[in-house]
């Protein structure tokens, strides 16, 4: 049990399931490997996985928010064999590092996507990099997402992106409202590149960069690439693995 960390957002019904947990755990009595349980929805998940990037545990995400597609689902019958038999998949997060029009450097990490996003009534303009390559001179857009194989399930897929495999090794570009060329689609490029994003008109056509949660306003350049130090390590029950949650919102997507 000492080995065994548990955080909980504040909402009721997580606060109810950790007591549960907590009954459990204490019936189980020890556990051999060192593991965090996170209690919440995917927003409390990457919160936490960010706050702890320095850890080696390995996080068992517990579902009391909406959809969880990061987290298991809670069952006090099962729930100890459910831990003690957990799958562990190991994820990288993406480094975004912007400078905004005051010269200024801010640097976050996202799990699921790094988000550009229009920041007035104006489109953006933006001209997209990857590597030494030049990927689009200049799209015009409501903004742009680069999103990973964990992300790309969430906003990647609303708008459009490809499902990546976890095991692809690739990220996906995916422009957001396309005016102009309004029928690209976005690209697929190897997590080993440096995604380069300019604001090619910062003054009448002012940008934001997210990171998940993390938003630099009044961008003008944006850097992406993946962060491989960093891997946080993450739990699911063996029936309801990352894997297959990602190929069953690929064949719902084919049916759709």
């Amino acid at each position: 049990m000492k080995k065994i960390q548990i955080i909980s957002d504040k909402n009721k019904k997580s606060q109810e399931i950790k007591k549960k947990v907590v009954r459990e755990l204490i019936k189980a009595k020890t556990f051999g490997n060192q593991k965090t349980i996170v209690i919440g929805g995917d927003g409390f998940m990457l919160k936490t996985l960010k706050n702890n990037k320095e850890s080696k545990k390995s996080f068992y995400g517990i579902n009391s928010g909406n959809y969880g597609f990061l987290m298991n689902k809670f069952s006090s019958k099962n729930f100890v064999k459910n831990l003690s038999k957990a799958n562990s998949i190991s994820i990288s997060p993406l480094e975004m590092t912007v400078k905004n029009n005051n010269g200024k450097n801010r640097k976050y990490l996202a799990i699921n996507e790094v988000s550009i996003l229009r920041q007035s009534r104006q489109a953006a303009s933006l001209s997209i990099k990857c590597g030494s390559k030049v990927i689009i001179k200049e799209l015009v857009s409501d903004g742009v997402l680069v999103s990973t194989p964990a992300g790309s399930t969430a906003y990647n897929l609303s708008v459009h992106g490809p499902i990546l495999s976890l095991n692809s090794k690739k990220l996906s570009i995916a422009p957001i409202s396309p005016f102009r060329p309004r029928r690209w689609r976005g690209k697929i490029v190897k997590d080993t590149n440096k995604i380069l994003i300019k604001n090619l008109n910062s003054i009448k056509r002012p940008i934001s960069a997210v990171a998940d949660t993390y938003e630099v306003r009044n961008a003008k350049t944006i850097t992406v690439r993946t962060n491989k130090k960093i891997k946080f390590n993450l739990l699911y029950d063996r029936n309801r693995s990352l894997q297959k949650k990602i190929k069953l919102e690929q064949i719902r997507k084919e049916i759709n």
